[in-house]
């Protein structure tokens, strides 16, 4: 037989392995819980987005905005000289509403009701 002075230096490091990884577990999904819990964001509903990338309009970022808001969801219907150049007028059909996109600075420099297809040129500038 096996004396236990022999398999104690072999089982410690297992013994402990198994203390930390069920720790591990058990802390780990607890915490996840809870921070899922407390650190969700309210979610927008359209409007508040479509008021949000409004309010937004002009600034560096505004067109990062758009595409997290409406991903998949804008039809390009045309282009337009305006911003730093052209613009992209995009059509979001679920809530009826168009933008014009500058992509060189990256910004939604207008935003209207309806499927425009070109803006007037004081409002794309």
């Amino acid at each position: 037989m096996l004396k236990s002075k022999f398999l104690s230096p072999f089982l410690a490091p297992f013994a402990l392995a198994t203390v930390i990884t069920v720790g591990d577990v058990a802390m780990g999904s607890f915490v996840s819980q809870f921070q899922n819990d407390a650190m969700a964001a309210p979610k927008m509903t359209p409007a508040q987005q479509i008021e949000a990338v409004t309010k937004n309009k002009g600034q560096i970022g505004g067109g990062d905005q758009l595409r997290r808001f409406f991903y998949g969801d804008l039809l390009p219907l045309g282009v337009q000289p305006g911003g730093a150049g052209m613009v992209v007028n995009l059509y979001n059909k679920a809530n009826d509403v168009t933008f014009s996109y500058c992509a060189t600075y990256d910004v939604v420099v207008a935003v209207k009701e309806g499927k425009v297809t070109m803006f007037p040129p004081n409002e794309v500038k």
